[in-house]
């Protein structure tokens, strides 16, 4: 029986391995290797890591764990777990092999829902982003588009003019904004189009334009969607976790739940979904695990 079975290897899950793997706690990490921030070529606002690529800061992450013999790292899906009468855990890999741990923590992150929108894919993470904090420094003062309806298109926008005054909110049909956000759009001179978006144009990863479906182009070097996001994986929801308006799971004090060893950390919990808050979110679900083990392991 593992101490801890840790669901997820990107930042939230390898830096709870690693203070687990401090704790000489017996560890294993399943990863399927898909991270939300695959598309992306740089990650930013880490400290020390700023500009890193995220391939490459989870390599050198992995590579760090290798001391720590206690922790076990496997590539494969976990298609199941559940919750034992004596507050243990079963867990079921790909292929069918099962493993038991005292503690479980699911750091398996959220999947955003990206546009259907023709010419995206090769633009995205390249000038088509989810994040401002993560990457609108780069396109600093520069024609951005922000795609999005009703209160999250225009949270976006305002967020926005941090980094630029010339923004254009593109609905893709009814914008579904009231009456009083749209004059405060006005006034901070965000312009709104409601006309059907036929597609994105660009070259070698960079926006040029959005084009509507009426032929016309508007001139872009960037575009920021708000579209939600959902659970990478459902075991959360099938351990009885209830989940936020946005999507993610509701957790307590040092990333708990509602079920006693079950621990959530990373995006799939937090509204504040930054790299450098889902490792720190993972090292408090490990110190709080440890803890745990550490009181039922004192006599």
């Amino acid at each position: 029986m593992y101490d801890v079975v840790i669901v997820g290897g990107g930042p939230a899950g390898l830096s709870a391995a690693l203070m687990l793997g401090r704790c000489r706690r017996s560890v294993l990490v399943c990863d399927t290797g898909r991270p939300r921030n695959a598309a992306a070529h740089a990650m930013h606002g880490y400290l020390s890591r700023d500009g890193m690529s995220p391939r490459e800061f989870l390599a050198v992450a992995r590579q760090q764990l290798q001391p720590y013999l206690t922790v076990e790292m496997r590539d494969v899906e976990v298609k199941a777990a559940e919750c034992r009468p004596d507050a243990t855990f079963d867990v079921t890999l790909a292929g069918g092999e099962r493993v038991t741990s005292r503690k479980l923590l699911l750091a398996t992150g959220v999947s955003d829902n990206v546009p259907q929108i023709s010419g995206i894919d090769s633009l995205y993470g390249r000038s088509v982003f989810h994040c401002p904090y993560c990457d609108a420094w780069e396109v600093s003062g520069e024609p951005i588009a922000i795609y999005g309806r009703g209160e999250r298109g225009v949270g976006l926008s305002l967020t926005l003019t941090v980094w630029s005054r010339d923004l254009v909110l593109c609905t893709d049909g009814p914008s579904e904004i009231d009456p009083a956000d749209r004059d405060r759009l006005a006034r901070n001179g965000i312009a709104v189009r409601e006309e059907r978006i036929a597609r994105l144009d660009g070259h070698d990863g960079a926006l040029s334009a959005v084009v509507f479906e009426s032929g016309e182009s508007l001139p872009r070097r960037a575009l920021f969607f708000t579209t939600g996001q959902s659970q990478r994986s459902a075991l959360a929801v099938k351990l009885g976790c209830e989940l936020s308006d946005k999507g993610t799971v509701r957790t307590g004090k040092y990333e708990s739940t509602h079920l006693p060893g079950l621990f959530v950390c990373g995006d799939a919990s937090r509204a504040v979904q930054w790299v450098i808050v889902a490792a720190s979110e993972g090292a408090e679900a490990a110190f709080a695990i440890n803890s745990d083990l550490l009181r039922e392991d004192l006599k």
